[in-house]
């Protein structure tokens, strides 16, 4: 507020829904599924959570991520059944999106789900919450309700899907400034 020289800035919008990110979180699960020792009867498509409030109050954020799982369901040619979505993450005792990861995993065990993967389109790079959160805590949750096999999908990182999705969305937005 204090600088008399304010640079132009610009901020990069939402990319729930660009083909160039769709193709590269479907295209690195694809490849993950292979190099697995199991067919996963299901694929969670798992989502950072967020306080329900936010999205009462106009937050966007539940609705691109239900597009992203609708089309990576196209782009994969898998129904709801197959490919369904949860969100993770939560605490404090205010109410978070649903469905919940943990009882999401739970609930696809119990089902008789026995074969589970889980792929975290909405982190660019592993964390915590991939490795420690799904990885370790729901793989254990999965197991402890009677599911067998279970992979954590790793994010974008640093990929070759990764990296072209970032230089895509760089190159948009420098649109008439380069």
């Amino acid at each position: 507020m204090q600088m008399r020289r304010q640079p132009a800035i610009r901020v990069l919008p939402p990319y729930y829904d660009d083909p160039v990110y769709i193709d590269a979180v479907a295209s690195l699960l694809e490849a993950e599924l292979v190099k697995l020792a199991f067919k996963p009867e299901a694929i969670l498509v798992s989502f950072h959570g967020m306080p329900k409030e936010y999205v009462l109050k106009g937050d966007p954020y539940q609705d691109h991520c239900a597009a992203t799982a609708r089309l990576l369901r196209a782009r994969l040619e898998l129904d709801e059944e197959r490919l369904p979505m949860s969100f993770q993450s939560r605490f404090g005792s205010a109410e978070w999106l649903t469905p919940y990861t943990d009882a999401t995993v739970a609930a696809l065990a119990e089902r008789g789900v026995k074969n589970l993967a889980v792929v975290m389109p909405g982190f660019a790079a592993d964390c915590l919450e991939t490795l420690e959160e799904i990885a370790g805590e729901n793989a254990e949750i999965f197991r402890h309700h009677g599911g067998k096999n279970f992979a954590a999908i790793p994010c974008l990182n640093d990929s070759g899907a990764g990296m072209a999705l970032l230089r895509h969305l760089a190159l948009r937005e420098l649109r008439g400034w380069i």
